[in-house]
């Protein structure tokens, strides 16, 4: 069994770009996946937000789906990468 990638690795380039967390872990179809939601949510929040709300707000639903695509990716990766350690042998 090949060394996993360090989850801190992972979670910065899910940091940069969303849904690269997913694909350094091997699950890009998952990382497409967050990245139509981040589009689809952050699209619908910008057309229906008021005009005086801020573009954090504006842009508020696909922010909150990049947050959860970065933490899925640095706990999928840290779940893989403590099962490796523990697998080696002593």
């Amino acid at each position: 069994m090949s060394q996993p990638l360090n989850p801190r690795l992972v979670l910065l380039a899910a940091t940069i770009l969303p849904g690269s967390g997913q694909v350094l872990n091997r699950q890009p179809i998952r990382g497409l996946t967050f990245v139509f939601f981040i589009v689809l949510l952050g699209a619908f929040t910008l057309k229906t937000a008021s005009p005086e709300v801020s573009l954090v707000g504006k842009l508020a639903g696909g922010l909150f789906v990049w947050a959860l695509a970065m933490m899925d990716a640095y706990k999928t990766a840290r779940v893989r990468f403590e099962v490796w350690r523990h697998a080696q042998p002593r």
